[in-house]
């Protein structure tokens, strides 16, 4: 059963399989992305960062737990496709600004 996530991230999920700037409409237009310990601030930079790791990789990704943890919603997802350890489970840790995310930390 799929999980029901709150607009923000079910927005982002359902972008991801899309392409960089259907991503960064997502997020407001400060937005941070911190992954693989690198930062992405802006649209145009989560738009880039986005692109970039399609262009690297084919992958699908199935959010499978949902927790909230003070102001931040934490969601776990099986990450599958042509990469090296796939498939993974990666936790992504979204700070939400009403209808957009604010934040979005992705940590294994």
């Amino acid at each position: 059963m799929p999980l029901s996530l709150p607009l923000p991230a079910a927005a982002y999920f359902a972008a991801d399989a899309a392409d960089g700037t259907t991503v960064a409409d997502c997020f407001t237009a400060d937005a941070v992305v911190i992954d693989e310990k690198q930062t992405h601030q802006g649209r145009d930079a989560i738009a880039r960062w986005k692109n970039e790791a399609s262009a690297k990789f084919d992958y699908t990704v199935q959010p499978t737990a949902l927790e909230t943890q003070g102001d931040r919603l934490m969601v776990t997802a099986r990450v599958m496709g042509n990469f090296p350890g796939s498939p993974i489970d990666l936790h992504y840790a979204f700070t939400l600004a009403g209808n957009a995310i604010a934040r979005l930390e992705i940590v294994p």
